[in-house]
Formats: structure tokens, C-alpha cells, sequence
């Protein structure tokens, strides 16, 4: 699993995610380049979420559900709306990307990638924990991107 990798080339792990993509900004979702995902991989998730957010808003802040990504994927461009996966309901009541927007103080988000072995088939209507129990043994991938965006 060590040689699955997401990154982007609007930030480095860790740093500071650009202003644009925030929900009051462009609200565009960052691009995102994707290696090394595994063989065995019939689809891949990816949930992108606020844990920070767990103390002013009672719950991790998802900002983006996507599944049943092709597994040969090797980009997510800048403000995509994808065709051949699926886009679930974001915390803002949303389909698709819902960008940084931390009430109180600067925030760390998750940028997580999973192979997994089969496509899920979930609806629109899922939400994170309908993704993961989807998910449950079936995992044969784990990519991880954190970036930081300030109030």
C-alpha cells in the first residue's frame, strides 16, 4: 500500500491550501494527482473532510464524497464534476465539492483516497458512514493529503 499516493499541485501535505478553493471563494476543488493506485483496485473513494470541525459544529465536516472512481484515474482536475462516479451530499447540503470554511480558527482537512476492490453502486444519497460500511473489507488502498486553510 506504501506506493499509493495523492498530492496536489496547488499545495504540499501539510501546507496551506490556496484561498480560491474555499467555499467562499471559487468554491473549485483543487487538483489532485493520483499514483501508484493498486492492481487489485476495482474503483476508488474519496472523502475529504474537516476533523477540526468537531467542536463548533458537533461532527467532522464532510466536504466531499466521491466513489466509484476509475482506478486508473491518475488526475482529479480543478473544479471537476465527474461523469463516471459518483458524487454523494456534502455537510453543506450539497452534491459535490464544499469547500474549506472554518467558523472559528484555522482548520486541517483530509484529503482521503481508498482502492477498493469493486465499484460500490451506492446512490447519491449516501454519506460517509453508508461509504464506509460499503467499504469494510474490501479496502486494498490508502492515500492520504492534508491541507490547512485559515478563517
Amino acid at each position: 500500500m506504501s506506493d499509493f499516493t495523492l498530492s496536489s499541485p496547488a499545495f504540499d501535505d501539510g501546507e496551506r491550501i490556496p484561498d480560491e478553493y474555499g467555499y467562499t471563494e471559487r468554491n473549485a476543488n483543487p487538483p489532485l494527482s493520483i499514483g501508484g493506485a493498486p492492481e487489485s483496485a476495482g474503483a476508488l473513494v474519496l472523502i475529504v473532510d474537516d476533523p477540526d470541525a468537531e467542536e463548533p459544529a458537533g461532527t467532522v465536516w464532510d466536504h466531499w464524497l466521491v466513489w466509484d472512481v476509475d482506478p486508473d484515474r491518475e488526475t482529479v482536475p480543478e473544479d471537476w464534476s465527474p461523469t463516471a462516479a459518483t458524487e454523494g451530499q456534502n455537510d453543506y447540503g450539497e452534491h459535490g465539492y464544499g469547500g474549506p470554511n472554518p467558523p472559528d480558527r484555522e482548520h486541517t482537512y483530509r484529503f482521503r483516497l481508498y482502492a477498493v476492490e469493486e465499484p460500490l453502486g451506492l446512490s447519491p444519497s449516501a454519506d460517509t458512514e453508508d461509504l464506509v460500511d460499503a467499504m469494510t473489507g474490501q479496502v486494498v488502498g490508502k492515500a492520504r493529503l492534508e491541507g490547512t486553510y485559515p478563517v
